[in-house]
């Protein structure tokens, strides 16, 4: 440029002005780890399961999936969002927890579909109650995108239903503690 001052390349998506970062940094954290997180044991279910008569519906669920993650990979790319450091992690448990509930059969998978589905649409409608506290025309798009995947979730958790997740061995043993991992997950990666 003339007058020798140098040129700066600049992202042409630009973070709206007026957002609460901290609170949208630590949604949009969450759900990349959480979308992330579900693409893995929808993996690990697929490993055991694939070429069993549910495999097409557990790959369907994963595919969707696999569009909430790269929505929230542009999301991050957008607003400028680091992602969780525990991604690492993450990649390996959630496999192990999708293979591992495989491994008790239809049942084991689906149980495990409706633990994870449910906590994840709770955490999603409490993200919502935050949105609009904050300012519902702002963060208008986010709603709706966070809206839209709770709404998948909640098929997904029917889907798990429907398909004899409540006759898993130790259901309610199960469901119960795939939960608190949830809870866990959530909470670590929101700050980390």
């Amino acid at each position: 440029p003339a007058g020798g001052a140098p040129l700066r390349l600049r992202s042409t998506r630009v973070t709206p002005e007026g957002v609460n970062k901290p609170v949208i940094e630590r949604i949009i954290r969450v759900d990349h780890a959480g979308e992330y997180g579900a693409s893995r044991i929808y993996a690990g279910q697929m490993a055991v399961l694939g070429r069993s008569s549910v495999g097409p519906i557990i790959q369907q669920m994963w595919n969707q999936e696999k569009d909430h993650l790269k929505k929230f990979n542009e999301l991050m790319v957008a607003y400028r969002v680091r992602p969780t450091v525990l991604l690492p992690f993450w990649n390996v448990a959630g496999f192990v927890l999708g293979a591992g509930s495989a491994l008790l059969g239809k049942k084991g998978a689906m149980a495990c579909t409706v633990a994870v589905e449910e906590s994840i649409s709770d955490h999603y409608n409490s993200q919502i109650r935050t949105l609009v506290e904050e300012d519902p025309e702002k963060y208008k798009e986010l709603l709706q995108i966070i809206k839209q995947f709770r709404d998948d979730e909640r098929e997904h958790h029917d889907i798990g239903l429907e398909h004899d997740a409540e006759g898993a061995p130790a259901y309610s043993v199960l469901k119960i503690a795939i939960q608190l991992g949830c809870k866990a997950a959530i909470f670590l990666s929101e700050r980390i």
